[in-house]
């Protein structure tokens, strides 16, 4: 079983990021591009480690998460786009996402959670980011690149987040279809 925890995005930022791609996807067809309905902040890659089948440590995944609370709730701004590692060797294109301080804690909480039930802690910074593409051979992205230019100051939109869910990602032969299995309202005292 595939998981991972995120943020889902509000409709009006992924529509703006999906006229973007529209545009940039002609240019580099070999890329591999969002999809809408894939699109998310993910805080924490859980991967396999919760066995098909094994409703025990499913369980023991959705009790520690439920677990897991932030004194506020999150702003998010969606804004600008960018290249890993850099715009001159480009293998994932992304949007920005400005946060407010308590994003990273919140995920670091949810990294602290999930340990015990042996799912190992992520070695790399909490840098929020929107994957839009990966790209699996140099063919167009140099286009991409210099297209993409206009969009390195672009507002998408902006959200404030309560709660952050589970989901359950298979991988098909088309892209990856993500399953929403649980919400979490992590607010303390919402206001």
């Amino acid at each position: 079983m595939r998981l991972f925890v995120a943020l889902e995005l509000p409709g009006e930022v992924r529509k703006a990021l999906i006229e973007m791609i529209v545009q940039l996807k002609p240019l580099c067809r070999g890329a591999k591009w969002a999809r809408a309905e894939g699109m998310h902040v993910t805080l924490k890659f859980i991967g396999n480690a919760v066995a098909d089948g094994d409703t025990e440590k499913l369980a023991a995944v959705r009790a520690a998460l439920a677990t897991v609370k932030s004194d506020a709730s999150i702003d998010l701004r969606y804004r600008g786009t960018g290249f890993f590692p850099n715009a001159r060797r480009p293998n994932v294109f992304w949007a920005g996402i400005q946060a407010s301080p308590n994003l990273a804690p919140l995920a670091a909480e949810i990294e602290r959670a999930l340990e015990p039930l042996g799912v190992p802690r992520e070695p790399r910074p909490f840098v929020p980011h929107l994957t839009l593409a990966r790209f699996k051979s140099p063919e167009g992205v140099k286009r991409v690149v210099i297209e993409a230019e206009k969009f390195a100051e672009r507002e998408f939109g902006s959200s404030r987040e309560t709660e952050f869910h589970l989901f359950e990602s298979r991988l098909k032969s088309d892209g990856a279809e993500h399953t929403k299995l649980e919400s979490y309202r992590f607010v303390r005292n919402p206001a």
